[in-house]
C-alpha cells in the first residue's frame, strides 16, 4: 500500500474527552471517528488491525472443527421471554418495535437465537456434538460507555456456541476450547494470562476468562507463581487462616476516636497495626433466609476488602443500607457501628475475623470504638462464617502450592460451562441411543474482537504512540523515502525495495508523499508499525538502507541486497 492511495488521518493531540491511553491513541492515529457516545466508525488504519484479528481468530476456530454461521442482528422477543432473560437481562438490551408493534431486540448475544437453530435441525444423538461460531457485531446499550471502544456500546465480537449429548463430551470441547483460545491469543502476540472466573448473568457451572495483561486493567487476577493457580480476584479463594483463635488477653474498653470514622484512621490513632481493627458493613438482605431480618453486618478485617460477589452468594441478594436503616437499627451514623449489644441484628464474619481476639471495633456511638473486643465474651459469635473477602498479595495459594501474587488484565474473552440452562429453557432436546428424550448440554465461547485492539494498545505504547504486534499491526514495514519525489534514485530503491517485500508477503506501506521526514518517522510510530526502513541518497551511496524496530533504541544500517531477509527472520521471530 502507498499512502498516496491511502487514508491517514492523524491527530497531534487526542480529544479531552479520551479518558484511557488507547481511546487516545487510537483516536490520535486516526483508527476511529466516534458517530455517537460508545459508537464508532473504524477508519482504515483500525479497519486493517481489526481484520488481522478476525482472520486469526477465524483460523483457529475452523482449525478446531467449529463451523462459521450468520445470525440476525435484530431478534424476536419472543425468545428472549422463553428464555426469561427478556425480564432479567436489564436496560442494556437495547428493545424496539417494527411497523407491526412486535417486539424485537439487538442483539448482545445470541444463546437464544442459536438455541432456537439447533432445537429445529438437530433431532438425534448422532448429529451432536455440533459446535456454530460467528463473527458479529454486538449492541449493548451501557449506562456510561467509556474508555472508547474497550466500554463500548457497539463492538465485534466472535461467539460460539457448542452442544452435545452429554456433560462428558461438552467438557472435551471446553478444554478444546481452552487451548483455541491459547493459541489465538499466543498467534496475536498478547501477553496474557487464562484465570477461572465467575459465570455471571450468562449462567453455567464454570468458566475461564482470558486476559491482556495490563497495568491500566479493570480487572484484578490472583495467580500463583509456584503452580497453575490463577482466578479473577472476585473468583480467588481466600483460605480460612490455620491459627486458632487465641485466648482474650485485654478486657473491652470504649475509647474515644472523635472523627475517626475510618478503620485506618483509628489504627493511625491508637497506634495499632490495621489488622487489629474490625469493620462492620451494614446491608439488607432483599430475600433473607427464613426467620431472618432484613439487616445484617458483614464483618471484615480493617485491611482487607468486600467481595461482593462472594457475599451475595453466602447471604442472597443484598445492597448497602443506607444512612437512615443504620441508624434505625443501631442507633449510630456510619463509621462507628460494630457488631456489640446490636440485639437480633444478624453477624457474619470473615473468616480472618472468626480466629481474631482483642480486636477493635465500632462501638455503635458516634466519635467512639470499643478496643480488646472477643466472640464468646462480649459478644456471641458469629451466625454464619463464610469467605466473604477478597484475596491480597501473600496469602496461601488455594491449590495450596504456594502464595498469590496479584496482576491486572482487560478481559477479552471467556468460555463457559452453560450446561443446560438455556436448553432447558427453550426445549432444546434430542433422542439418545435408547430413544430416549434428553436436554441437550451447552457451551458457550466469546472474544472480544474490537476490544483485543484497544487491549493491545493499553498493553504496548510509548510516548511516541503505538507499538502493536507484527501480527495486528496494520502493516509490518513501513518504508520512509527522503526524498521520493526529489531523488530518482531513492524513488527507484524504494519503488524495487516495496515491489520485493510485497512479492514476499510482506504487509508494506510506502509512505510516498511529499511530507518532512519528521512527520513521516511521526505517523509510522503513532499507528504502531513495527519495522521501519528509511531510503535516502547517502545510505545508497554505501549500498546501504536505514533500519529501526519500532521497540528499538538506535538505527542500523544494513546492506541493500540483505534487508529483505533480515525483514523475514524479524518477522517469523517470536514476539
Amino acid at each position: 500500500m502507498r499512502t498516496s492511495r491511502f487514508f491517514l488521518s492523524t491527530l497531534k493531540e487526542a480529544p479531552s474527552d479520551a479518558e484511557v491511553i488507547s481511546h487516545q491513541l487510537m483516536l490520535r492515529a486516526g483508527m476511529i471517528k466516534r458517530l455517537a457516545g460508545g459508537i464508532y466508525t473504524w477508519m482504515p488504519v483500525g479497519l486493517r488491525v481489526l481484520r488481522k484479528v478476525e482472520k486469526i481468530v477465524r483460523e483457529e476456530m475452523d482449525r478446531a472443527g467449529a463451523i462459521e454461521v450468520s445470525m440476525p442482528a435484530v431478534q424476536p422477543a419472543e425468545l428472549w421471554q422463553e428464555s426469561g432473560r427478556w425480564e432479567k437481562y436489564g436496560p442494556e438490551l437495547l428493545r424496539c418495535k417494527d411497523r407491526h408493534q412486535r417486539d424485537f431486540v439487538i442483539g448482545p448475544t445470541h444463546e437464544e437465537v442459536i438455541t432456537d437453530v439447533v432445537r429445529k435441525d438437530v433431532k438425534s444423538y448422532r448429529q451432536l456434538p455440533v459446535h456454530f461460531y460467528q463473527v458479529q457485531v454486538k449492541f449493548r446499550d451501557e449506562i456510561r460507555p467509556r474508555f472508547g471502544i474497550m466500554r463500548g456500546r457497539e463492538f465485534l465480537m466472535k461467539d460460539g456456541y457448542s452442544f452435545h449429548s452429554s456433560f462428558a463430551d461438552l467438557k472435551r470441547e471446553y478444554r478444546n476450547m481452552f487451548e483455541t483460545y491459547t493459541r489465538i491469543f499466543t498467534r496475536l502476540g498478547l501477553k496474557f494470562r487464562a484465570v477461572a472466573a465467575d459465570t455471571g448473568s450468562i449462567g453455567g457451572t464454570g468458566s475461564h476468562e482470558f486476559h491482556v495483561l495490563a497495568d491500566s486493567g479493570e480487572d484484578a487476577l490472583a495467580y500463583c507463581p509456584d503452580s497453575d493457580f490463577a482466578a479473577n480476584v472476585e473468583l480467588a479463594e481466600a483460605l480460612a487462616p490455620s491459627q486458632e483463635r487465641a485466648p482474650a488477653v485485654a478486657a473491652m474498653q470504649k475509647v474515644a476516636t472523635p472523627g475517626r470514622a475510618t478503620c485506618e484512621d483509628v489504627a493511625a490513632l491508637l497506634a495499632i497495626p490495621l489488622a487489629t481493627t474490625v469493620k462492620a458493613i451494614a446491608v439488607v438482605l432483599t430475600s433473607p433466609p427464613a426467620g431472618a431480618g432484613q439487616f445484617a453486618l458483614i464483618l471484615l478485617r480493617g485491611d482487607h476488602s468486600l467481595n461482593e460477589l462472594k457475599a451475595e452468594k453466602t447471604l442472597g441478594e443484598f445492597r448497602f443500607a443506607r444512612e437512615d436503616e443504620i441508624v434505625a437499627a443501631l442507633g449510630c451514623q456510619p463509621g462507628y457501628i460494630g457488631p456489640v449489644a446490636v440485639g437480633d441484628v444478624r453477624v457474619v464474619a470473615d473468616r480472618s475475623v472468626a480466629v481474631m481476639g482483642d480486636f477493635v471495633c465500632g462501638a455503635n456511638d458516634a466519635g467512639f470504638h470499643l478496643t480488646g473486643v472477643n466472640f464468646g465474651r462480649d459478644l456471641a459469635e458469629p451466625a454464619l462464617v463464610a469467605d466473604l473477602r477478597n484475596v491480597v498479595a501473600g496469602d496461601p495459594s488455594p491449590d495450596g502450592k504456594g502464595r498469590l501474587e496479584l496482576c491486572r488484565g482487560i478481559e477479552v474473552g471467556h468460555i463457559f460451562q452453560l450446561r443446560t440452562k438455556y436448553a432447558e429453557a427453550l426445549k432444546c432436546s434430542f433422542l439418545d441411543e435408547s430413544g430416549q428424550s434428553r436436554i441437550m448440554e451447552m457451551g458457550c465461547y466469546g472474544i472480544g474482537v474490537t476490544r483485543i485492539v484497544g487491549a493491545a494498545i493499553e498493553q504496548g505504547h510509548d510516548q511516541r504512540g503505538i507499538s502493536f504486534p507484527a501480527a495486528i499491526a496494520p502493516f509490518e514495514v513501513s518504508i520512509v523515502p527522503m526524498g521520493y519525489a526529489k531523488s530518482a534514485a531513492v524513488k527507484a530503491a524504494a519503488d524495487a525495495l516495496y515491489a520485493e517485500l510485497t512479492t514476499a508477503g510482506i504487509d508494506v506501506l510506502l509512505d510516498d508523499r511529499n511530507e518532512r521526514p519528521g512527520v513521516m518517522f511521526a505517523e509510522m510510530e503513532l499507528i504502531g508499525i513495527p519495522h521501519r526502513v528509511v531510503v535516502g541518497e547517502r545510505g545508497l551511496a554505501e549500498g546501504k538502507l536505514e533500519y529501526k524496530g519500532r521497540a528499538d533504541a538506535e538505527s542500523q544500517m544494513l546492506p541493500l541486497g540483505e534487508l529483505g531477509q533480515f525483514l523475514a527472520a524479524r518477522l517469523c521471530a517470536p514476539q
